[in-house]
């Protein structure tokens, strides 16, 4: 068991697993020619065929009630998607992983939405996922189907051609600062906390390590992850896990100013940018700037560069 703020007493059961796996994807061509394909297949099967290719079987369609785990609203080209499960500290079930999946795969193919917020309900952000869910299938078997779903979103996140924001308000535990790191920006709450504990009951965060690793210097990462301790928002911020901290009644300013930030930037440059900007970690340092000189020279061609310069010379 590990301690939390007395102000705080949250007995926090719910630890990170899952991966972020940087944009693995084939060069801008091939990759618009795959989501043609996609956008013809319907986001609940596409996850359905993903666990029925695994071996696992998926579980049942999402009902009315399950969607409300989920809420979902979009308005002037951001999409906001709220966890939704306040007295569980919005812990990650599988159905609520599912929704995740679904609204994500929806938000990919739907070019009125620019950028993508990610914030929960209640006292906490995310404490990561369902223990009790857990333990209720203590089945090798099972575990495999939980991780690879997990990880699914967290790629989904990492694949999704908008940016997305997760806007941290309060604790952010295991799989839920797996989120927070998976997302492309992060502001959050100076009073927001952030830990990934497994290794206080002998299970060592070894997925999350991957994701910290990929955000935050390897030595900090190592420490969060073998000693289990909670940094406060400003210490996460100096770390490198979140971009902003800010007072709790600045939070929802701060966000909005992010957002609108970014909503009117050129989609095609944003997409073709957040592809390059994973992408090319995995090349060594010339490759990278090759990779980096053909996308900029594709992103030349596209009309929205052209009108964009010609305005700023002003021909």
């Amino acid at each position: 068991m590990f301690l939390y703020d007395t102000d705080f007493a949250i007995r926090v059961n719910y630890f990170l697993w899952g991966t972020l796996v940087g944009i693995i994807a084939p060069e801008y061509h091939a990759f618009k020619e795959k989501k043609k394909a996609n956008e013809s297949r319907c986001p609940h099967n596409l996850a359905e065929q993903n666990q029925s290719e695994m071996g696992i079987i998926p579980p049942s369609p999402l009902s009315p009630s399950d969607k409300q785990l989920l809420l979902c609203h979009t308005e002037q080209g951001i999409a906001t998607l709220t966890l939704n499960r306040p007295r569980q500290y919005n812990a990650l079930s599988e159905t609520l992983l599912a929704a995740l999946e679904a609204a994500l795969d929806e938000i990919a193919n739907d070019r009125n939405v620019r950028v993508v917020v990610l914030t929960g309900n209640g006292q906490a952000f995310c404490a990561g996922h369902d223990l009790k869910e857990m333990r209720a299938n203590p089945k090798h078997q099972y575990y495999e189907g939980l991780f690879r779903r997990c990880t699914e979103v967290m790629m989904r996140i990492s694949r999704l051609p908008q940016p997305v924001i997760a806007r941290v308000h309060g604790l952010a535990a295991a799989a839920g600062c797996q989120l927070v790191a998976a997302s492309d920006l992060a502001v959050a709450a100076d009073t927001a906390r952030f830990a990934v504990s497994g290794i206080n009951v002998g299970l060592f965060c070894s997925t999350p390590a991957v994701a910290l690793s990929r955000n935050i210097l390897r030595k900090r990462a190592f420490e969060m992850l073998i000693t289990g301790e909670f940094v406060d928002a400003k210490t996460a911020m100096r770390y490198g896990l979140i971009n902003s901290a800010v007072p709790p009644e600045e939070l929802d300013r701060a966000v909005g100013n992010l957002t609108n930030n970014i909503v009117n930037k050129s989609a095609v440059a944003v997409e073709m940018g957040k592809r390059m900007f994973y992408k090319q970690f995995a090349y060594d340092l010339e490759t990278a700037y090759e990779y980096a000189g053909h996308v900029m020279a594709a992103n030349m061609m596209v009309e929205d560069a052209m009108n964009g310069i010609d305005g700023f010379l002003g021909r």
